[in-house]
């Protein structure tokens, strides 16, 4: 049995019993270091480092999903938290984006031969993910367009507007892992928090604590979808 590899960031995982109890890990890479926290069952990744102190740009996602490869994880699922592009998208929905954009830098394990992968979520674990959600009851939105910029600064209006045409929902983390996990061959999927509206989507605009709360709020939720799809992946 292969663990199941979960990566986290603004979302508060640390307190649910799907982690207790696993054994704090340093995995070395080629790439650099990565902490992760290890079970038979699971394989947990806090991308912004256990005292937050890892600000989006910084983290080393090569790192982070080589470990999980060395491991032995074959399906990776991203916990995100993200802002909506759309007034009628509001906080509080939970999306299983189906593409993303990321037109900044993405990081990449190639830095000798060229290698053009096709950037891809993983649909087989996607269909899974909505499956587990759907039969538990959830109105999960099933598909979504994630955007992602370089942050750690959030979007002016004008930003916003430009991507609105073209995205649902904005973060900061979920492309670059699935870019470096298509690049491992790993299986990746992400379910998003949407925690609050972009810059401009209404009057009032964004703040770090109302991000952070939101994605507290959401909590709950994608931790018993996460737990479900574990102990049916286990089983």
């Amino acid at each position: 049995m292969k663990p199941t590899g979960i990566i986290s960031g603004t979302i508060p995982l640390s307190e649910e019993d799907i982690l207790q109890g696993l054994k704090k890990t340093v995995m070395k890479t080629e790439f650099g270091n990565a902490l992760v926290f290890l079970s038979e069952i699971v394989a947990f990744i806090p991308r912004h480092g256990i005292d937050k102190s890892i600000p989006p740009h910084k983290i080393n996602h090569r790192a982070n999903l080589k470990a999980l490869r060395d491991i032995g994880v074959q399906e990776v699922i991203g916990l995100n938290s993200t802002g909506s592009l759309k007034k009628e998208l509001e906080p509080g929905k939970i999306v299983i984006p189906d593409d993303y954009i990321s037109i900044s830098e993405t990081p990449t394990i190639f830095h000798i031969n060229t290698v053009h992968i096709t950037p891809a979520l993983d649909e087989g674990l996607r269909e899974k993910l909505i499956q587990t959600a759907v039969r538990m009851g959830f109105d999960v939105i099933k598909k979504g367009v994630y955007w992602q910029t370089t942050g750690p600064r959030l979007e002016t209006k004008a930003e916003i507007r430009m991507i609105s045409q073209f995205a649902d929902i904005v973060g900061m983390t979920m492309a670059s892992e699935a870019t470096i996990a298509k690049e491992l061959e790993l299986s990746y999927t992400a379910i998003c928090s949407v925690d609050n509206y972009g810059h401009g989507i209404t009057e009032k605009p964004p703040t770090d604590d109302e991000i952070r709360e939101g994605a507290r709020r959401n909590t709950n939720s994608i931790m018993r979808i996460i737990k479900e799809y574990v102990k049916d992946s286990a089983a």
